[in-house]
């Protein structure tokens, strides 16, 4: 029998990068996995190679009203879940003289509330010992150029992790978070030219403890660690980042 045979995971952000890595590692060992987008190339891309093996449902992260027509979705085809890893999310690279406030707003929309309602509405579908896993960055923790709000809004989900935890304890609830370091996903390229991509990403390597990018893979052997395994961790931050924030 598959190591995840019955059990029901939700995955926000989960047709691409981190989160799609995530629902192909939970598919493969046998969970019911749903998953979320909001571009309609990676939505259809995701239908495509999961077929029925999993859920993929079209749900802004960024809109309570999806929010609230996800959870009865859930629970209308799932009853309860058994984890649900908490990963859409945006970057963006902006010098702090030029952040404006509807990116700044943004930002916090998609990377701070999106996720705080996404646990508020999932929770009470959730199992007695299931697990949250937020997705959280380096960033959070190191001052870098170019990403003070993007870099805020980690801070703030990595403090939500730890009341969250704390206010889910007596429903049996862990809350934890996977800090991703440099990691190679499709994100840079929506944002960057491909030759701007090679370039942060060889920079990334070089000053980077591993002298390597990570890949989604590892994050999301991270993800079903502390979603499924670490039955005695909660309000806790697991760094994936090649020790670039420790070393």
């Amino acid at each position: 029998m598959s190591k995840y045979a019955g059990k029901k995971v939700l995955i926000t952000g989960g047709t691409s990068g981190i989160g799609l890595a995530t629902a192909r590692l939970l598919v493969s060992e046998g969970a019911r996995v749903m998953l979320t987008g909001r571009t309609k190339d990676t939505l259809e891309a995701a239908r495509k190679e999961f077929g029925e093996n999993a859920i993929v449902v079209e749900s802004d992260a960024a809109s309570l009203t999806d929010i609230e027509k996800l959870a009865k979705r859930v629970e209308s085809d799932f009853e309860q879940v058994d984890a649900l890893f908490v990963n859409a999310g945006q970057t963006r690279f902006a010098p702090f003289e030029e952040m404006t406030e509807g990116a700044y707003d943004e930002l916090f929309t998609v990377n701070t509330k999106g996720p705080y309602f996404t646990v508020q509405k999932l929770a009470p579908l959730m199992r007695e010992g299931s697990g949250v896993v937020f997705t959280t960055s380096v960033v959070n923790v190191l001052g870098y150029p170019m990403v003070s709000a993007y870099a805020a809004t980690k801070a703030a989900l990595r403090s939500m992790t730890r009341s969250l935890a704390r206010e889910l304890l007596s429903r049996g609830i862990r809350v934890n978070a996977v800090s991703a370091g440099p990691i190679e996903t499709p994100i840079l390229g929506k944002l960057m030219p491909k030759d701007a991509v090679e370039k942060t990403y060889a920079q990334m390597a070089d000053s980077n403890p591993m002298m390597r990018m990570g890949s989604a893979d590892e994050i999301a052997r991270a993800v079903v660690f502390l979603a499924f395994e670490a039955t005695y961790t909660t309000g806790a931050e697991l760094p994936v980042d090649g020790g670039v924030s420790q070393l």
